[in-house]
């Protein structure tokens, strides 16, 4: 019965936080990427790199790392209700 429960409440939650960036809601994808780049330009700057921050990963790439983590939320929730049965 725990796993169940655990399944019920990680699935949940994945769909939800992974659809939220998959559809780009207020501006997830976009915010995340914007936060990436600041992070490497901080570690840069922090190593006394004063150069361009390189690219990390763009907001399409966010979306699409979003969409996989719904859909393993799909998974988690159908096991749980299978756990249930």
């Amino acid at each position: 019965m725990s796993l169940a429960v655990v399944l019920l409440t990680a699935g949940p939650t994945a769909i939800v936080a992974g659809s939220w960036v998959a559809l780009n809601i207020r501006g997830a994808a976009a915010a995340l990427e914007r936060r990436a780049a600041a992070t490497t330009e901080l570690a840069m700057h922090a190593r006394g790199d004063l150069g361009p921050a390189p690219r990390v990963a763009s907001a399409q790439f966010y979306r699409y790392v979003g969409s996989v983590i719904a859909l393993c939320g799909v998974v988690f929730t159908l096991g749980g209700l299978l756990e249930l049965a």
